[in-house]
């Protein structure tokens, strides 16, 4: 099988970015992208913004604190959507493959472009250059064999950059890399890949698979092929994302109520991902593995998704309430997730 060819569009800032456009008077000036309500997050920060550590997901409270200078405008989702379904009629120019992920990335597989241009790197260069003499915003892109590689070359440049990761570089590439540049390494996974001395995919490659699945899951066997640059999942077109969910396997067995101490990283790694991709889900979800394996799991449908890591915790702690087993029941895994997903917040529920 010959090798694939994946790009990962990323565009830079792009709610912010969006809203800069709109407004040219706003430029240079620390923009973040919120509803302005007591309750409220950053739904995006410019550039200019993230110079003084605001960043998405952040409580707006804190936001304001930090960059007291920072104009705040309320999301138009509309107007993303529509801008959005604008940057997808370029990529469906080059390809048919195309996986989105949210409002502002997606993945492309152009192993056959439509134009026959003789590279994947050409490829995303004009991707690119079509993104912006279009709607004159700017996207990122990584180019690399495989999707895991793509997401992390698309980072590796920002903003409006590009960056390859050619096959015969892959392994030298990976070395040096911090594991935390691996997608789903969260605090908690990372906290125990420290403990265990492991830093670079290169410490991790000293960790056999079966070693990796009884430390993290069946996460562990992903970290074992992506340690070696290992992706076999295809680029799936007219992709929808029904869920986002972060688990950890424990070191020992624990009991319900020191479980709970487990919770509050498990959350926030979950509300950075929600965040990161503008997904938010009214369905929350907790997950528990028992020490015979028995799955175990609590789901409700709330009236509003959790706008912030502390609400998303607060409903967790009502599905943990639910558990009702036995307290002498000992777990191996927990895990939470959101579902119903949407890619905004209604102003009404802030």
């Amino acid at each position: 099988m010959s090798e694939r060819k994946i790009i990962h569009i990323d565009m830079d800032a792009f709610y912010a970015s969006v809203e800069l456009r709109e407004n040219s008077a706003l430029r240079g000036q620390p923009l973040v992208v919120a509803y302005d309500g007591p309750r409220s997050v950053v739904c995006a920060a410019s550039y200019e913004a993230r110079r003084f550590g605001v960043r998405s997901a952040l409580p707006l409270a804190r936001a304001k604190v930090m960059c007291p200078q920072a104009v705040v405008i309320a999301p138009n989702f509309a107007l993303y959507r529509e801008v959005s379904a604008q940057i997808h009629r370029i990529f469906a120019r080059y390809t048919d493959l195309i996986e989105p992920l949210s409002l502002d990335e997606a993945y492309l597989d152009v192993s056959a472009n439509r134009l026959r241009l003789p590279s994947a790197t050409e490829t995303a260069r004009r991707i690119r250059d079509d993104i912006f003499g279009e709607t004159q915003l700017t996207a990122s892109a990584g180019v690399a064999p495989n999707k895991f590689l793509a997401k992390i070359a698309s980072d590796w440049r920002k903003p409006n950059g590009q960056f390859v990761i050619a096959p015969h570089q892959v392994a030298d590439f990976l070395r040096q890399l911090p594991v935390e540049k691996i997608p789903g390494v969260g605090r908690s996974t990372l906290g125990k890949m420290h403990r265990l001395q492991v830093r670079t995919v290169g410490d991790l490659q000293q960790h056999e698979a079966a070693e990796l699945t009884v430390l993290f899951g069946r996460y562990g066997y992903r970290l074992y092929e992506f340690a070696r640059g290992i992706d076999r999942r295809e680029v799936e077109a007219a992709r929808e994302r029904r869920q986002i969910s972060v688990e950890t396997t424990l070191a020992v067995d624990l009991r319900l109520p020191e479980i709970v101490k487990e919770l509050p990283a498990l959350c926030e790694d979950l509300w950075r991902q929600a965040a990161r991709k503008h997904l938010f889900g009214q369905c929350v979800t907790l997950k528990l593995k028992t020490e015979h394996f028995r799955s175990v799991t609590r789901s409700q449908t709330f009236s509003s998704p959790p706008t912030s890591a502390a609400e998303l915790l607060q409903a967790v702690g009502i599905l943990v309430e639910r558990v009702a087993l036995p307290e002498t029941l000992r777990y191996r895994l927990i895990g939470v997730g959101l579902s119903d997903l949407r890619s905004e917040v209604q102003q009404t529920l802030l």
